[in-house]
């Protein structure tokens, strides 16, 4: 994508379809005129009068406990500088939906238009009141410094400046993580500091609060090290000045056990690195490119452990696995102030966590086999769901165990629970399906990239390397259409219908007859059939010329299933084909089958595509926990559409005892837990959060699927093809352009998982 595409793709992004990327959503039911006369006029007078008897009860009856302001003034925007007020409000409102995606923390983003320190004070200090806490953002320093000290000492609500403190934190871990690795001594290590701004001073503190000792340090700014012999120092950049009489990076490095950057791209070289210590420790973290590049360090050292600020490396040191986790915890005890205590609970909450099993669900999210604690794997992964559940705790209990809490939890596991279910409304299965298929992208076909939704999808997983992509359609239209959305890679384009392609046509029209000639197939009849599209690209991803196929977009799905079973089948040992939709709801992923295949399931059907649901919901790295769905409870009906559930789940507990699957259950009971533990207490579902609805036949589960796509805005994936032998998937008419990249992500991943499967299988052979 060139930069004018990716440029205006930004601005379409932050203005349609609502300008912007936050909004305010009521909480409370607003239908009748009762709902709004308690909302508002009279009914609002009663907490109003409770909240000016004690302004503590602001967070009984108000949002003020769960609210942050994200503050700034635009003075020092990452990677753009001093760009004002209003030209930073973009960015506040992404660390806005930042706060609400991993730590359902609500934002509103406050720009103020003053560069003066006690007018900037004043400001925040006036509209405090309406806030449980504050995150500065984006402040120039030394300014920074002075506003984030006096607010802290001012308010009685959590200050934290985050591009101080959320590198410092992050990084920290990493850096405890990192030394014992390389087996030294905190207290030992020499370490080098590349900037001097906030986010340096504040790392190089917290390091001396985990036991690093500053006359071990040696800071640099842009004129070199920063000495006590040199004139006009801030009282920031003093605190850190070195006696040692070197002046350039260079010398500064020699022996070094640590390189901490936070400064600009490319100022270490490969030479330096080779003067540090044995073992040495680089993190390089300025964005978007970093002090030296990954693959230079490690060229240069066999022997270093590497962070960067980059995704696409291990050990990211990103500021989101800090600032929401920190003001969740603080928010939940209504703690007076962020301290220092609180800061360190989160340093080795991260570091510690770092060391325990991670979750099959994160290995699958980033391609790996296992991650372990090792010099790859030294902090968290952004994706670790168990951030919410640990970071949190322990910011809490420090902000108890320091005073500063003014409410205590005393029930921790029933507090971790909570946490957990506040993910329930983030669409992380979403980014942790696009990041999976990134590691390992594969060849994928669009049947109708004459069709312009399929060809911009196909242009997205081009540029964001989720997938190589293979243009089938009319070639004089899919280039129009390229040219109009400034998709200029060099892809193949094929046009099943013209003669350029009849030595493929003739190839595959040959192996279909072969295959088909005893069930009345001509080679003729295979030669016209290899003119269809569908049929063409089914037999690409047969013959291996691609690896996965997408289509559907434009035709009925009756009309794409038959090519796909007649020539690509079922998979081994698969009696049943099905499909499964993923339902992005307000409890998190739900799984529904089978919305597009079998009309009337029987009951050894049903087995079937229950078995079928619970892979694809391992593969997405989730334990499937289902109910088997009816309009009756565990018996209360005879009637032969209640009965064949009932055989389905009395077989599967039977044959899969370990199978965490029950019914038959109305829907709400098999939802609802409280409802489920009253009046079926024998359930295996009890105490579980079911992840997938398994429909008695297709009308209620595509009905379903459908009511909660366009009645509730939910998100979906799908529907995903089960029990086929390749990886070809099928589109719901009419998909949407994020529709067919989530599609496109499973069909790469589909094809990750068969390669997998078929090499593992040559091996046993």
């Amino acid at each position: 994508m060139s930069e004018e595409s990716k440029r205006r793709e930004a601005l379409i992004y932050h203005a349609k379809p609502t300008p912007g990327k936050i909004k305010v959503v009521p909480t409370k039911k607003y239908a009748s005129q009762r709902d709004l006369s308690l909302a508002y006029s009279p009914g609002v007078a009663e907490p109003c009068l409770e909240i000016e008897k004690d302004k503590n009860n602001a967070y009984k009856y108000t949002a003020k406990g769960n609210l942050v302001a994200v503050i700034s003034n635009g003075t020092a925007v990452l990677g753009l500088g001093n760009i004002g007020p209003e030209a930073s409000k973009p960015v506040m409102e992404g660390k806005g939906l930042l706060f609400k995606i991993f730590a359902d923390i609500d934002v509103f983003d406050i720009e103020v238009d003053t560069e003066n320190v006690d007018e900037f004070i004043e400001t925040v200090k006036n509209i405090a009141p309406t806030f449980g806490g504050i995150n500065l953002e984006d402040i120039k320093a030394p300014e920074a410094f002075e506003i984030e000290r006096r607010l802290k000492e001012e308010l009685d609500i959590p200050v934290m400046h985050d591009d101080q403190h959320g590198t410092a934190i992050i990084s920290a871990a990493a850096l405890l993580n990192a030394v014992e690795l390389a087996d030294k001594n905190i207290s030992d290590v020499k370490i080098v500091i590349s900037g001097a701004g906030a986010a340096a001073i504040s790392c190089s503190r917290l390091y001396q609060a985990c036991g690093a000792n500053r006359k071990n340090m040696v800071m640099l700014d842009s004129k070199g090290v920063i000495r006590d012999d040199r004139d006009n120092l801030t009282k920031e950049k003093a605190e850190f000045a070195t006696h040692r009489k070197i002046d350039t990076l260079e010398e500064a490095m020699i022996g070094a056990d640590v390189f901490i950057g936070l400064s600009m791209a490319d100022i270490v070289s490969q030479d330096m690195l080779k003067v540090m210590a044995k073992n040495p420790i680089v993190f390089a973290m300025a964005n978007p490119n970093p002090e030296i590049k990954y693959d230079l360090a490690i060229a240069a050292r066999k022997d270093v452990i590497m962070a960067t600020g980059r995704s696409d490396h291990p050990n990211q040191v990103n500021n989101v696995l800090g600032f929401p986790f920190i003001f969740r915890g603080a928010l939940d005890v209504r703690a007076t102030k962020i301290n220092e205590a609180m800061k360190m609970a989160a340093v080795k909450a991260l570091a510690k966590l770092a060391k325990e099993p991670v979750p099959e669900q994160v290995n699958i999210a980033y391609g790996e086999t296992r991650l372990a604690f090792g010099k790859d794997y030294i902090i968290p992964k952004p994706f670790d769901p168990r951030l919410i559940a640990e970071v949190p705790p322990a910011v809490a209990k420090a902000a108890m165990e320091s005073g500063v809490a003014k409410e205590s939890i005393t029930d921790w596991e029933k507090y971790k629970d909570s946490l957990r279910e506040r993910l329930g409304s983030d669409n992380k299965l979403v980014r942790l399906l696009l990041n999976r298929a990134k590691l390992d992208p594969k060849r994928v076909v669009f049947a109708e990239a004459d069709q312009l939704a399929v060809l911009k999808a196909a242009q997205i997983v081009y540029d964001e390397g989720i997938a190589f992509p293979i243009l089938l359609g009319r070639k004089e239209t899919i280039k129009s259409l390229m040219k109009e959305i400034e998709f200029d890679a060099d892809v193949p384009i094929i046009d099943p219908k013209t003669d350029e392609q009849n030595d493929v046509k003739n190839k595959y029209a040959k192996v279909h007859w072969e295959q088909r000639k005893r069930r009345g197939v001509t080679y003729y009849s295979s030669q016209r059939l290899m003119r269809e599209r569908n049929y063409f690209a089914a037999m690409m991803v047969n013959e291996g010329d691609a690896d996965a196929l997408i289509s559907g977009y434009s035709r009925n799905y009756p009309s794409v299933v038959k090519p796909m079973l007649e020539l690509v089948g079922m998979a081994h040992g698969a009696t049943r084909i099905a499909t499964t939709n993923v339902m992005m709801t307000k409890r998190g992923p739900l799984f529904l089958s089978d919305t597009s295949i079998n009309i009337d399931p029987t009951a050894k059907d049903l087995t079937k595509i229950t078995q079928m649901t619970a892979q694809v919901i391992k593969m997405f790295g989730m334990n499937p926990v289902m109910a088997m769905i009816s309009y009756s409870n565990f018996g209360s009906s005879d009637h032969e559409k209640a009965s064949k559930v009932r055989e389905a789940v009395s077989y599967l507990h039977r044959h899969f005892p370990s199978l965490d699957v029950d019914g038959e259950l109305q829907t709400d009971f098999a939802l609802n837990d409280e409802m489920l533990r009253e009046k079926f207490p024998f359930s295996k579902l009890v105490g579980k959060k079911v992840n997938a609805l398994i429909f008695p036949n297709l009308d209620a589960a595509n009905i379903t699927y459908k009511l909660l796509k366009e009645l509730n805005e939910a998100d979906s994936i799908g529907p995903i093809m089960m029990g086929m032998r390749k990886p070809v998937h099928i589109l719901q008419l009419g998909a949407s352009v994020d529709e067919i990249v989530n599609m496109t992500a499973i069909a790469v991943i589909d094809a990750q998982y068969k390669e997998k499967w078929e090499e593992e299988k040559g091996q046993t052979k």
